[in-house]
């Protein structure tokens, strides 16, 4: 038991400082849309998706970057200055195939940058599209593992925590689990998995992000493996690097 590696939940970017992710594997989610765009663009051929922290940083890797599109926004809304918004949808193959995606998100990529500062090894991003693909991954690497949930300018939501508890649902045997966020995150997975899309009608995020109309955006957001690759950081973006 105690030669397992080690998993634990991270209900914010705000608690990400009394964590010790070095020579970790970082799982960032953001259900709402990051890591569900990321693994759909992916998933429908694009070449890369670079995540960076900041409007202007998104604009210059833009311009400097052939074949590229910019996107992001904040609250919901697509940026001034870039390109294309925040929802899977915007990226169908016959749009992204080929294309090297510069990305800026409210929660998602933020965090990501900070699991990099804090020496995190290896980072994956994660989100009910891509779920089997990230359990597969976490098993076969046998390291210690940190769910980060990217949340919602630092406040706890409901929907990157299921995500969470879908996940250890699936690898707890591989792990050594004892974490009252792991427990709280499956327990809350457990008793809605059966309803996800009338549980998450309920969230924060939902009602945020329902007034622009994102409706299929957010039941999408929530459907497991239809965008089943694993977006692993490498050199200053995200490629698959795993399939299975």
């Amino acid at each position: 038991m105690s030669n397992k590696p080690q998993l634990h939940t991270i209900i914010s970017p705000r608690l990400l400082d009394i964590y010790d992710v070095s020579n970790s594997i970082v799982v960032i989610i953001d259900v709402f849309r990051a890591t569900s765009t990321i693994a759909t663009a992916l998933y429908n051929g694009a070449a890369k998706v670079i995540p960076v922290d900041a409007v202007d940083k998104c604009i210059t890797i833009g311009n400097a970057t052939p074949n590229s599109i910019t996107a992001g926004e904040r609250d919901g809304k697509v940026i001034e200055g870039l390109q294309y918004g925040n929802s899977p949808a915007e990226y169908p193959r016959s749009f992204v195939e080929g294309k090297t995606l510069v990305l800026t998100t409210t929660n998602g990529t933020k965090l990501l940058h900070m699991a990099l500062q804090k020496g995190a090894s290896n980072i994956v991003t994660g989100s009910f599209p891509n779920l089997d693909a990230v359990c597969n991954y976490l098993i076969k690497q046998n390291k210690n593992v940190f769910l980060g949930c990217s949340a919602w300018k630092d406040r706890f939501n409901l929907e990157d925590t299921l995500f969470a508890g879908a996940v250890i649902n699936r690898v707890k045997q591989h792990f050594t689990i004892h974490c009252d966020a792991s427990l709280m995150a499956e327990e809350m997975y457990l008793q809605h998995r059966g309803d996800m899309k009338a549980f998450i009608r309920k969230t924060t995020h939902w009602h945020r992000l329902a007034q622009y109309g994102l409706e299929k955006d957010l039941e999408y957001c929530v459907t497991e493996n239809v965008a089943n690759i694993l977006p692993l950081y490498k050199e200053g973006s995200l490629v698959i690097g795993y399939n299975e």
